[in-house]
């Protein structure tokens, strides 16, 4: 795997478009935290590029990321140069905690299964999230319900993207398996039959002493 340098140089030689000091200007970083880590995204241009620590920090890998993500090379700056604009970047960062933090655009739920009349349930990572079809096709309301019961937020795609998306999932959806429901008819049946397995049935209500 060619270093970052040697990238740069081959991506400057394929005619990539390098951009002065003036050009480059950073819609702004916003610092996810929590989970134990922290995570930056770079905004720019409408591309959001993330980035650890280590990797804003270390210029090579700095302008590589932003231009394998965004297409264009930030300017060369020397290296103290760099430190203090890497070091002002991250003190004007937009610090959110990591609940909120976008997905990557490679989202996808591991299933989508049909319970019937309208409920499906989402399965994410070992979570299963119930939706009604109304809630599931609206945007709004389907990245509102992953964030509180997944604490993931989906990436927001303009409406037509998202209602394509939305249909796909319909139509592959599965069948949820029956004995969850069954179980739980069981169960309910088990415990109200419980007094007269008991023989409770049979036993006289406590009179009133008077």
């Amino acid at each position: 795997m060619p270093t970052d340098s040697q990238y740069i140089l081959e991506s400057i030689k394929q005619g990539c478009t390098t951009l002065s000091d003036d050009e480059f200007v950073v819609d702004r970083l916003v610092k996810y935290f929590g989970n134990g880590r922290i995570r930056w995204h770079v905004e720019f241009r409408g591309h959001r590029i993330e980035l650890t620590t280590g990797q804003i920090k270390k210029q090579p890998t700095f302008r590589r990321k932003i231009l394998e993500q965004a297409g264009v090379l930030p300017p060369q700056r020397a290296g103290a140069n760099y430190r203090r604009w890497a070091i002002d970047l991250r003190k004007n960062a937009i610090a959110l905690p990591w609940r909120d933090r976008p997905v990557d655009a490679g989202f996808a739920i591991d299933r989508l299964a049909s319970h019937g009349d309208g409920r499906w349930m989402v399965e994410y990572q070992g979570k299963a999230i119930k939706f009604t079809t109304t809630k599931l096709r609206r945007q709004v309301s389907f990245r509102k319900r992953m964030l509180a019961k997944a604490k993931v937020l989906p990436p927001q795609l303009d409406p037509a993207t998202y209602r394509k998306w939305v249909d796909w999932l319909i139509q592959n959806a599965t069948e949820a398996a029956p004995q969850t429901e069954d179980a739980s008819m069981k169960e309910k049946s088990w415990l109200d039959d419980l007094p007269e397995l008991a023989g409770w049935q049979n036993e006289a209500p406590p009179q009133a002493t008077s």
